[in-house]
């Protein structure tokens, strides 16, 4: 009995092996050479593994975006919730966690993966496991801020979902803009001047 539990840990740890190495080089030729150009022979022999264990794990080289999409996606929004926290208050955490995700969009490994190749290869971002995810952490925040009469009486899921969908918005405008640089602090600019209207009281 202990022989076959053995078996199978390590059967599952080789499997998570293989996944981790398999998100690594994904991320890596997706970053370098864009989803279309990325061969799937290629990335998993940069790995010492099989088309057989990709398809294992992923099902096929769009789920294998999908995972390299959420991993990036999940430390972008760590990312901006470490520096929300260094923010003075609930109301400059959420700001300041927004206009991080915001300018996320500079990141040439963000834009091409994330912003560019994932809306265009696995849909609505909104749809995304790591969007609803942060869409639940923002409502939850909003409505602390509600009740403590920081932000007006709003519905809370509306204003979330509003507040979230604006910074995602200008990230893929900024992605897909020829002048990113030019248009982040205009994006910027109006996601502070959204968020504001949303204040009880003007800043």
């Amino acid at each position: 009995m202990k022989n076959g539990v053995l078996r199978v840990n390590k059967r599952i740890a080789l499997m998570e092996e293989n996944r981790a190495k398999l998100i690594g080089a994904a991320r890596k030729a997706f970053a370098e050479k864009g989803y279309a150009a990325a061969s799937m022979d290629d990335l998993t022999a940069a790995v010492g593994l099989t088309r057989g264990a990709l398809y294992h794990n992923f099902g096929d080289k769009r789920g294998l975006l999908a995972a390299v999409v959420h991993q990036i996606d999940t430390e972008m929004a760590c990312r901006a919730k470490d520096i929300g926290e260094r923010a003075a208050g609930d109301w400059n955490a959420l700001l300041a966690e927004g206009i991080a995700y915001i300018e996320m969009a500079l990141d040439p490994e963000v834009q091409r993966i994330v912003l560019l190749d994932g809306p265009a290869v696995l849909g609505d971002p909104s749809q995304w496991p790591s969007q609803s995810h942060c869409l639940q952490v923002t409502r939850t925040k909003v409505e602390r801020l509600i009740v403590t009469g920081v932000m007006k009486p709003v519905d809370a899921e509306a204003a979330a979902r509003l507040l979230s969908g604006t910074a995602l918005n200008a990230a893929l405008w900024i992605a897909a803009s020829d002048r990113p640089e030019d248009v982040l602090p205009k994006a910027i600019e109006a996601f502070r001047a959204f968020a504001g209207g949303l204040l009880a009281k003007p800043a």
